[in-house]
């Protein structure tokens, strides 16, 4: 078997068996080594295993995998402003170290703008994220091509300008690595108001994370008129969390049918919808109500589901099958 292998100047290869191979990059190394000294040779090998090294450990595909799939995380997360005496640590908040009279006593105008200032941070932190990333694919890249390069100057004469760019990428790692963590919000202005002989409390703002709300594809179940749905928190919270459930009829016909929509508080991971047209598609959404910590919620979930058609036209309905009043909305 022939195969021809190009853009490594090894067009005119014969790859009879694995071995092949083998023998062609023993040629080339060969030849390499006929145009190095032995000293610059074994400089030269040196630096290609440090290379291999770095790309190893700092950026393997999987690693690079893995930020790619943390950063589409983020992207679907929502993000909150914590209220934390400075004394505190985030996460370590709750009612008896934290009481809600810490709220009576921010001026509600200005915390309205640090939720402004939470919003725009969070955003720039998510595109520097991105930015970084494709740094840290465009250097993999570089790094790749200089491996599989067959001239040995890079590793010998240049190697100052390699030395430089593998401390730019971990200085971009780190960088990267630093920025997954939501930080702390500096405040310009005092966010309590006079309280005249109110002891001040010294408080700090932080952001902070709450992983997305998914709805369960397996387990949610569209039926003849009713659809069951199931939704989840990758990480369960501490504390029960309310739910915006949001349905819709897909391409109505009448006014009539444009009132199969509704939005539904719901307390639960759990909920089912009556009373929805057979043979139709319905678009659900879900997300976690609105919080007055809230800053910003990028993404939602969303799921379409199609009803099971109706029994075949001119029999007579059962009870089971006796229609109830629509009134979606009102749900």
């Amino acid at each position: 078997m022939n195969l021809q292998v190009t853009g490594l100047g090894l067009d005119k290869m014969k790859l009879d068996s694995p071995q092949s191979f083998l023998d062609q990059e023993e040629a080339e190394e060969a030849e390499e080594q006929q145009l190095l000294a032995p000293a610059a040779w074994r400089t030269y090998m040196e630096r290609r295993a440090a290379l291999r090294e770095f790309l190893t450990a700092e950026l393997s595909p999987q690693l690079l995998k893995r930020h790619h799939a943390r950063m589409e995380l983020l992207r679907k997360c929502s993000y909150y402003i914590e209220i934390l005496p400075k004394h505190l640590a985030l996460g370590d908040q709750n009612p008896l170290v934290l009481p809600s009279t810490m709220f009576q006593l921010i001026d509600p105008w200005k915390f309205q703008r640090m939720k402004k200032v939470g919003t725009a941070q969070t955003k720039i932190q998510l595109l520097l994220l991105g930015d970084l990333l494709e740094q840290l694919d465009r250097g993999r890249a570089e790094l790749d091509a200089l491996l599989e390069s067959p001239d040995p100057r890079p590793f010998v004469a240049g190697w100052g300008l390699v030395e430089q760019r593998l401390a730019d990428l971990s200085a971009v790692v780190d960088s990267f690595l630093a920025l997954m963590v939501p930080g702390r919000l500096h405040i310009k202005h005092r966010l309590v108001s006079d309280v005249g002989a109110t002891k001040i409390p010294h408080i700090r703002l932080m952001l902070s994370t709450k992983m997305p709300v998914v709805f369960d594809r397996k387990e949610s179940v569209a039926h003849q008129d009713w659809v069951s749905l199931r939704w989840f928190v990758t990480i369960q919270p501490a504390a029960p969390e309310q739910f915006e459930l949001r349905f819709k009829l897909l391409d109505p016909r009448t006014q009539q049918e444009c009132t199969q929509c509704g939005i539904i508080p719901v307390a639960a991971c759990t909920f089912d919808i009556h009373n929805l047209l057979p043979n139709r598609s319905y678009k659900f959404t879900v997300k976690r109500a609105e919080s007055y910590t809230l800053v910003y919620e990028p993404w939602r979930d969303s799921l379409t589901l199609h009803t099971r058609p109706g029994p075949p036209e001119g029999r007579a309905p059962s009870r089971l099958d006796t229609p109830q009043p629509a009134g979606c909305c009102q749900l």
